[in-house]
């Protein structure tokens, strides 16, 4: 059995082990080690990468025993060096330590509990059974960065069966036996199998990004210490930018957007009244017709279209088919008519251009790659 070193100390980096066993894989090699610092995936945390010797620990996962799987072979019975990827693990840490602090508080200030946990690659996010309201996440927040500012201290203990049984913990799982209990003083105690930070203050910050409605519950998105700080400079830079390419200061960002929402809301008004404008002109120039109308357009939406194709249905007596393209990129295209089964038209058009899309005997839309000639050729029918 390997032994845990990540247990008795979370911020051992590098270490020496022996290779116990060495199994070639199919995407590497599966490595059994006498002892360990590597943290295997597990408790919500992915698992730590790192090198053994000059090979790279891809993944570590725990089964009857801890897996490392690496690019490389090595020599079962010879002790190597062995080193984490320092960051990654201490960044994951910030954050494990800081989701134990954020559930403790809410545990204690709501009674709910955190039912769901997963460290994604932009952001954290928690699970509760229960609503907060933003006023509620904004002070639980503030709590959170009250602990991380008293910088007291994270320890982590298998305590004898006995002792577990007096001990008031939070766990998601029934546990019996061989239960780790992680305590931050004064804030949480739960059963969690993943290495933490040895004090709050290493935390830095923890931030809360955003709460959506989950399952009757909560979900809150966070991130602490380095990666909240990579997320705070990433926000400020876009924020900079875009106040600096909207020549305003940061701080009238909010204002400065509202005002050009009004002023779009403004312009989509005013360009829906001109297209109004166009298409009745357009239509008051469509000819009578005891046979079919065809209209070709280059900028036309859909509700445009079917404007254009009902008016042109009362000047004609056969069909009044509507097309928006051109001859390169080809045309959407729609077509009724009060007097002609349209399903035959689009089975027709589907045969001689290979039009693609459908509709009822009154109406057809779709798009067909023809040229105008070849389009005004065929309604001459």
């Amino acid at each position: 059995m390997t032994e845990k070193l990540y247990d008795a100390d979370s911020h051992l980096y590098e270490f020496t082990a022996k290779v116990l066993s060495c199994e070639r894989i199919e995407n590497g090699y599966a490595v059994i080690l006498d002892r360990t610092a590597f943290f295997p995936e597990g408790g919500g945390q992915l698992s730590d990468t790192g090198k053994i010797g000059g090979a790279d620990v891809c993944d570590v996962q725990i089964n009857d025993d801890i897996i490392h799987y690496t690019s490389a072979p090595l020599e079962v019975g010879r002790e190597y060096p062995c080193a984490l990827d320092r960051e990654k693990r201490f960044r994951r840490m910030q954050n494990h330590s800081g989701e134990h602090i954020l559930s403790g508080i809410v545990h204690k200030m709501f009674g709910y509990d955190n039912v769901g946990f997963h460290m994604g690659s932009e952001d954290i996010t928690v699970d509760y059974n229960g609503v907060l309201t933003p006023e509620q996440i904004l002070e639980v927040e503030r709590l959170c960065n009250v602990a991380v500012t008293e910088n007291v201290k994270i320890t982590a203990v298998y305590p004898d069966p006995e002792e577990l049984s007096n001990i008031e913990y939070r766990s998601k799982l029934e546990l019996t036996e061989n239960v780790r209990i992680v305590t931050i003083e004064g804030y949480d105690i739960c059963a969690c199998c993943a290495p933490h930070v040895s004090r709050t203050g290493e935390i830095g910050i923890i931030k809360l990004l955003d709460s959506e409605k989950n399952k009757g519950g909560v979900r809150i998105h966070m991130l602490c210490g380095f990666d909240a700080l990579d997320d705070y400079n990433a926000r400020y830079h876009m924020i900079a930018e875009t106040a600096r390419s909207l020549s305003i200061k940061q701080n009238d960002l909010g204002s400065a957007v509202a005002r050009m929402e009004k002023e779009i809301s403004d312009l989509k008004f005013k360009m829906y009244g001109l297209r109004r404008e166009l298409i009745d002109r357009k239509t008051a120039e469509l000819p009578e017709s005891d046979g079919n109308i065809c209209f070709f357009e280059e900028d036309l939406n859909r509700n445009d279209m079917r404007e254009i194709m009902n008016r042109g249905m009362e000047k004609c007596g056969g069909l009044c088919a509507v097309f928006c393209g051109s001859d390169i990129a080809g045309y959407t295209f729609v077509a009724g008519s009060k007097t002609v089964n349209m399903t035959e038209i689009a089975a027709t058009l589907r045969e001689k251009f290979g039009a693609k899309g459908g509709g009822s005997p009154e109406m057809i839309q779709g798009s067909v790659n023809a040229t105008q000639k070849e389009l005004e050729d065929f309604f001459e029918f």
